[in-house]
Parts: structure tokens; sequence; C-alpha cells
């Protein structure tokens, strides 16, 4: 019946930051950033979900900091970032671009992975100079740039009309989570995860969503159903990697294949059968070697480039 803001023990537990900071954004807006890793190592900018924080990157965190730096945030009115009036594409856009002006050295890139409403920020902020000067590859986890309440399969119906009404008011709903119950586990599980995801899994995120503020959770909720983010796609212009589970029921693979087709310059879709929403804890091992094999072929690759010619000039 706890209210524990996330697991306390075993490999979805949050490690302690090398350091954190508070960046503020454009419009004022307070966020909690945490930095994990050696300073001087390739950096990796990870950005969650809606109802989501920081903690639900541990897994990837506890992997790549061994010799990665990598920069983990809240965003506004989850996890440690005050909540914020401002809720929209714009305000996510200009969250991300604070941090990445607060951490990464000036023509510093970094790979930037986001899942859910953690891609639809990078795709908002796609236009953004700042974001695409530090910007060497994307990863997009479960994510999608419209449509989203309509094609959500959280109720079992046919698509149409009557569950599309029904799906906005379930997802957004004023009504308090509650404590993390055998019947919460089970009703995020099903909403949000695959058939097959282990107990700890389920646990993680539960913890995770239900510490979520019920009035964030509805004004964002709200954001998403309007979201229309085809125009930001068309303008990530940085390789781009998707990863969604075939059993999705929030962003399911019809939006992963769309934005394959749409991007300038996608280098993969990988469908994970049986997967639902909830992929980088789902398949942790998977989502962080892709972030590691980005950060290897275009981050190292540019520190490589940028010593030379150091060396060349002296």
């Amino acid at each position: 019946m706890s209210r524990l803001m996330h697991v306390a023990a075993g490999p979805y537990a949050p490690p302690v930051p090398a350091r954190e900071l508070t960046v503020t954004a454009a419009d004022g807006a307070r966020i909690h950033v945490q930095v994990h890793g050696p300073e001087d190592a390739p950096a990796v900018v990870l950005s969650h979900g809606w109802c989501c924080s920081t903690a639900f990157w541990a897994a990837q965190i506890r992997a790549l900091a061994a010799d990665h730096r990598v920069i983990a945030y809240d965003q506004r009115g989850h996890g440690r970032s005050p909540a914020n009036p401002a809720c929209g594409t714009e305000p996510l856009a200009d969250d991300l671009e604070a941090v990445l002006e607060a951490t990464l050295a000036p023509g510093e890139r970094a790979v930037i992975a986001g899942h859910s409403m953690g891609g639809m920020t990078v795709m908002a902020a796609a236009t953004r100079p700042k974001v695409r000067e530090h910007t060497a590859a994307v990863l997009l986890c479960s994510t999608g740039s419209s449509r989203l309440v309509e094609s959500a399969t959280v109720l079992p119906f046919g698509a149409g009309r009557v569950r599309t009404w029904l799906t906005r008011r379930v997802l957004g709903s004023r009504a308090p989570l509650g404590p993390v119950t055998p019947l919460a586990r089970r009703i995020l599980k099903y909403g949000t995860m695959g058939a097959g995801s282990a107990p700890e899994m389920v646990e993680a995120c539960a913890r995770i969503v239900h510490a979520c503020p019920s009035r964030v959770r509805r004004a964002w909720s709200e954001v998403l159903d309007l979201l229309d983010l085809d125009h930001g796609v068309r303008e990530l212009r940085m390789p781009v990697e998707i990863v969604v589970g075939t059993a999705d029921r929030l962003t399911p693979p019809v939006h992963a294949r769309a934005l394959a087709a749409a991007l300038p310059d996608c280098v993969g879709l990988t469908e994970l059968p049986g997967l639902g929403h909830m992929t980088p804890v789902e398949a942790p091992d998977l989502v962080t070697g892709k972030i590691r094999a980005l950060t290897g072929t275009y981050v190292s690759a540019d520190r490589t480039e940028s010593a030379v010619h150091a060396e060349e000039i002296a």
C-alpha cells in the first residue's frame, strides 16, 4: 500500500546520480536533471514518457553509466520537476532545449532516447537550432506523432467514434490512481505492458506511474489527445532508430511504421513480438544496446574526428 515513487531494490531501482541540477526553461519552469557516469564520456540524454520519471530509465542508466555520461531529466510536473501551468508540445521542446544547453558543451552532441511523450518531445523540438546542434542521433521508443487516442487499443472495442470517446475519458480521468495493489498492477499491466512481463517489471512501472499526480496526468492527457507533430517528424534530419512492441496498446506499431516512412533518415525499425508500451523496462538489454550502438556510431565518431582535428591544428 506504499506510495513509494519507485522500487527500492533490484535492476529497476534508480542508481544514485553523480550530480543533480535544476535547469530553468524559457518560461521559468524548473526541470530536475540527473547526471550519471564519467564527465568526459560520450553523452546520452534520456527523455521519459507520460506519467513517468527518470526512474523509468533505471536499467539503461545502470548499464550505460560505466562508460557513458547519462543525462536524465524529469518532464515538467513529473518526478521532481514541479508542475507548471504551461502544458504543450512547445514547453516540452523548451525543456529539452534547456537541458541540452545546461549539460552539454558548445558543439557537443549526444544520442537522445525518448520514450512515448519523451519521443514526442524530440519531435516537437526538431526545428530548434540548439537541439539540432546537440543531437547526433535519436532512439524513439513506443511513440507516435498524431492520432494517438483514435488508434489506441486500450479498450477491447473495434475502432470508431465510440472507442475514441471512451478512450479519451479513460486516459483523461480525474480519479487518483491510489495505492499500488494487486488489482492496480493487473490493470496497469493490461494497459501498458505485454502479457509476458515479469512481476518485477510490472511493479517498477506501477510505482512510477502511480506516483504521478492525477492533475498532472490529466493535463498532459489533453495534450496527447490533440497531438499533431507530423511536421516535426519530417524535420528530424539526424539518424533515427525506432523500437516498438507489437502488443503496445497506447502507441500501436502503426505509429512506428508511419514514423519510419516519414523520417528523412530512419536507420532501423525493430518490432518486438508480444511486448507492450513500456519497452525500455520490458526489453532493457535491447533498448540499452540500441542506445550504445547509436552512441558508438555517431557520437564516438564525432569525438574521434574532433581529436584528430585538434592534433592537426596543434
